[in-house]
């Protein structure tokens, strides 16, 4: 009987390529799921175990409220016991939102919000001083204590520094009951149809009362009642002013500035909330950047003209409105539309961007008379803006971007707040600053705190502080001090978003859950390795189970309990081949085991590739966090860049290498980071990135379609006889279009059945019985297939049946050469795992005809691959490198390190710490660097004694 306080017992799960397997998971233990890409773990993990927990959960909703829910399928299982509450964290589930931002995930910035909405000190933005507020009584008490024996006028301030001519408003003071106002520093009465010079600003106060302060109980009556309407008519502010004298004093409920009288509004948490129109920056709206017009982009090429296509939003010469305008503008400025731009007037370039409206007469020479002109001109660029922000269409808004850069807001200078936000400091700090620190500075700045608040301030913050700082140690623990709190959840890599999720998790103190994680130790040095399985000891210590789908060597070997599944990927994985602790993992024959044990192992290149003697010098960057780095790329060889997390290694490949050499070769629009030269791109032809981003987002896109074989397919399809003598087209072989699909389903093969309350139900769809096309469709064949037979076929069945077809057989053979045969051709992209979906890109690219001279770029290829995987991966790698093409590779994985030609190997450390050149040269040389992070974990792969 097994105990289900204990265990979870997975019966009979057939989730995608799982073959009907049973399965026992200790509850309360760190087990590792692990196995060759494509061979069902996520299908456990996530699309069995984590569906059903999640399906539970919304069980628990009455029938109304789950139809607003929508309900989730039940996994295809015939049993789970023993299931705690379950919470998954993926890679791919932080929001995309600009106003997502590490410190709002992680809720860090919510606590400190309210640190310095309860206990941060305000200063005026006008002098810098302290701002005072006062209760009434206080300010009862100030008045009788400074003005003894003196007369005084109260004062209501009504307009500061503001134009008009106010008549409405003095007609409105005087129905009050009010018969005098101070303008400008002048007593006035109050007389009818009284106003003042609309052009000019001015200054303009109640006269409230006035009054002789004397000790005496009629008087601390009316003054109480005259402080209650100076306050309630001047917004929470009163003057006091001195008979004879010229200056008046503030006085404030709300926080004042004592010299200049400006009042701040009683601060509360969403003061300092850039998602909140009481705290964000008016101008960029809580974004800290804006988009503004480029008139290079607008002229592209200044030797062009105006009837030539000299402005691009506009184009070639048509007869149309727009152009009728430019016309006017061009008799009044005295140019011509086939003029250079470069040789138009600088005041008429204004015009024709800004925009302007004027009436002008003109001499017709040949009529003898004037004729009048009238300009009412918008201007190019405020049109552009004025479509950038009130656009119907997302299409337009991508237009009017093309012709804008994205720059700091000039208002909040990138803080996001509005400046009286801003003035509130904690240790001559204020908020947008400590943002802006990294979450190590973070951790000092608040390590002695306490010394520096006294009295209330330090009874109101102890608290806060207490959490703020557990919640920074967590993501300290699991490697990530070199983010700040500012940067955007947009920017983050996969690993690092599930670890920030990880940290967050560690935080809420949660007890009896079920974690999975996917793959935590993507991005992560080895060097971080040791504090993130700490950090999911720490989760498991206090009571959880974790549940980890996993390649990295130091996680399997630190599990409680290993589960291997296998034997291989696709069709031919899906069982559980070995489980137990790792010990017992060691003595298996799996492949797992044997990368594990070293019988097998990805040996070291007995040579290195000594390249073709070409490079490129890429100096003085300094983008983000990097140190005026300058680098050398020799070419023709396979390049490792590695560094710690956070270390400046993707701003220096991704934000600014392939910025350059993606306009270099293709008119990339896309801005680099700061640098000061790069040298050598003459010596190679193009430049391909290949990145971790989801290949479609639809289960219409699939391999076939996506590596774009599925077009030559169809036409092969088109060719044959019976389709040309029917005179069917390539688009009839479509699912996606209305002519040879089958419109029951629309080429999805399936039906969805709305059930109301209870989950929608996918079935086949009867007419087409889920082959996606129509009856007519299907009877075209080639060799005996129909078109939707070929979908069904796996990549290496498909190798063969194509083999004679050579367009079709090498962009196949490619998807088979990166490990991916087992795979069909018609898999939804997305039911394939982040490793697959690399790979696939990779053999789209790959398929293309290479240059010999192609450089590539590689952002941990390695993501989410087995060992093997990986060794399959290198060949290929390898293969590409011996024609002479250059691959550059971002990489932590030891097993692709070691097998390069040249580290780059950037440091110390993360954050602010790095962004320096720590080692270059082959793996031998980096190895003996003593001070690299790198070259020790580097070391024992190359068998290199300390």
């Amino acid at each position: 009987m097994i105990n289900y306080e204990e265990n979870i017992e997975v019966q009979g799960a057939r989730v995608h390529n799982l073959k009907n397997i049973d399965v026992t998971i200790p509850r309360e233990k760190l087990v590792v799921i692990t196995g060759l890409s494509g061979s069902g773990k996520s299908s456990l993990a996530f699309d069995t175990i984590y569906a059903e927990g999640q399906r539970r959960y919304i069980e628990t909703f009455s029938a109304y409220a789950r139809q607003f829910l929508g309900g989730l399928e039940r996994p295809d299982v015939d049993k789970i016991d023993g299931l705690s509450p379950v919470i998954a964290i993926e890679q791919k589930t932080t929001s995309k939102s600009p106003r997502s931002t590490v410190g709002t995930i992680t809720e860090i910035y919510d606590f400190l919000r309210l640190l310095f909405a309860r206990a941060g000190d305000a200063y005026s933005y006008n002098t810098g001083e302290k701002m005072v507020s006062y209760s009434d009584e206080q300010i009862k008490d100030l008045i009788k204590k400074d003005y003894d024996g003196k007369k005084i006028n109260i004062l209501a301030p009504i307009i500061k520094s503001r134009k008009g001519h106010y008549r409405e408003l003095f007609e409105q003071i005087a129905k009050q009951g009010f018969v005098k106002v101070r303008i400008d520093g002048e007593v006035k009465d109050i007389v009818k149809g009284m106003k003042v010079d609309r052009y000019k600003t001015h200054d303009i106060e109640i006269v409230i009362d006035r009054l002789k302060v004397v000790d005496s109980e009629d008087m601390d009556k009316r003054l109480s009642e005259t402080l209650n309407t100076a306050m309630y008519s001047g917004d929470n502010v009163l003057m006091v002013l001195e008979e004879g004298q010229k200056v008046a004093r503030y006085f404030s409920r709300d926080l004042m500035c004592p010299t200049t009288g400006i009042s701040y509004p009683v601060p509360e948490p969403n003061t300092f909330s850039f998602n909140s129109p009481k705290g964000m920056c008016p101008n960029c709206n809580g974004l800290g950047h804006v988009y503004e017009v480029n008139e290079k982009k607008i002229f592209p090429n200044k030797q062009l003209s105006i009837k030539s296509g000299g402005i691009a939003p506009l184009g070639d010469y048509k007869k149309s409105w727009a152009f009728k305008q430019i016309e006017t503008i061009a008799q009044r400025y005295n140019f011509e539309l086939t003029d250079p731009i470069s040789k138009i007037s600088d005041e008429a370039i204004n015009v024709l961007l800004n925009g302007g409206q004027e009436n002008f007469e003109v001499d017709s020479k040949s009529l003898g008379v004037k004729r009048t002109y009238k300009i009412d001109y918008e201007g190019i660029a405020n049109f552009i803006k004025s479509q950038y922000e009130d656009a119907a269409t997302t299409a337009l808004k991508r237009w009017a971007k093309e012709y804008m850069d994205k720059i700091t807001c000039p208002v909040c200078e990138g803080a996001r707040l509005r400046k009286e936000s801003l003035y509130f400091k904690i240790d001559e700090r204020n908020i947008a600053e400590l943002a802006h620190l990294d979450i190590a500075e973070l951790a000092f700045f608040f390590k002695g705190l306490e010394k520096k608040l006294e009295g209330n301030q330090l009874k109101i913050a102890e608290e806060i502080i207490k959490e703020i700082r557990t919640r920074i140690q967590f993501l300290l623990d699991v490697g990530l001090d070199y983010l700040s709190l500012n940067r955007s959840s947009k920017s983050l890599s996969g690993g690092e978003a599930q670890r920030i999720r990880l940290a967050t998790q560690i935080g809420s103190q949660l007890v009896g859950v079920l974690y999975i994680l996917d793959e935590p130790s993507i991005g992560l040095h080895q060097r971080d390795n040791t504090r993130l399985i700490k950090s999911l000891e720490s989760l498991r210590d206090i009571g959880n189970s974790v549940i980890v789908v996993e390649h990295d060597r130091d996680m399997i070997e630190c599990a409680d309990h290993v589960i291997d599944i296998g034997p291989r990927a696709g069709k031919h994985g899906g069982e559980i081949i070995s489980q137990g602790t790792p010990a017992n993992l060691k003595n298996e024959s799996t492949l797992t085991a044997d990368y594990i044990t070293g019988k097998r192992q990805i040996a070291v290149p007995k040579e290195r590739r000594k390249g073709n003697g070409k490079k490129i010098t890429l100096s003085g960057c300094t983008g983000n966090n990097l140190k005026n780095i300058s680098i050398t790329i020799p070419l023709g060889q396979m390049i490792g860049v590695t560094g710690v997390s956070g270390s400046g290694k993707s701003t220096l490949i991704n934000e600014t290498l392939y910025p350059i050499m993606n306009a270099h070769y293709f008119n990339g629009v896309k801005k680099p980071m700061p640098y000061k030269k790069i040298t050598g791109l003459e010596h190679i032809d193009k430049v391909i990135d290949i990145n971790q981003s989801p290949i479609g987002r639809t289960p219409r896109s699939n391999p076939a379609t996506y590596t774009g074989v599925f077009g030559e397919i169809r036409s092969l399809f088109s060719k044959t006889p019976e389709a040309a003598i029917r005179g069917y087209k390539p688009g009839r072989f479509s699912f996606n279009v209305k002519g040879g699909r089958c419109e029951t389903c629309q080429g999805g093969g399936l039906r969805v059945i709305e059930m109301n309350f209870l989950p929608d139900v996918y079935v086949e769809c009867e007419t087409c019985n889920g082959k996606r096309f129509n009856r007519e469709t299907l009877e075209i064949r080639y060799k005996g297939k129909s078109i939707a037979d070929v979908l069904e076929m796996t990549i290496n069945e498909a190798v063969d049946f194509f083999e004679l077809i050579p367009k079709i057989y090498r962009k196949l053979k490619t998807i088979q050469d990166v490990g991916l045969g087992y795979i069909s051709l018609g898999q939804q992209s997305t039911t394939l795992s982040g490793g697959e979906a690399q790979r696939i890109k990779l053999a789209t690219e790959l398929s293309k005809r290479d240059t010999g001279n192609t450089f590539y770029i590689l952002d941990e290829p390695t993501t989410g691959l087995h060992f093997e995987d990986i060794r399959v991966l290198m060949e290929v790698l390898t293969r590409l490198v011996d024609k002479g093409n250059t691959i550059l590779v971002i990489e932590h994985n030891m097993d692709v390190i070691k097998m390069v030609d040249y580290i780059i190997d950037i440091g110390y450390e993360g954050g602010r710490g790095g962004g320096k050149l720590v080692a270059k040269g082959t793996p031998e040389e980096v190895a003996q660097d003593k001070k690299s992070y790198t070259a020790k974990y580097l070391r024992p792969e190359l068998n290199i004694q300390d």
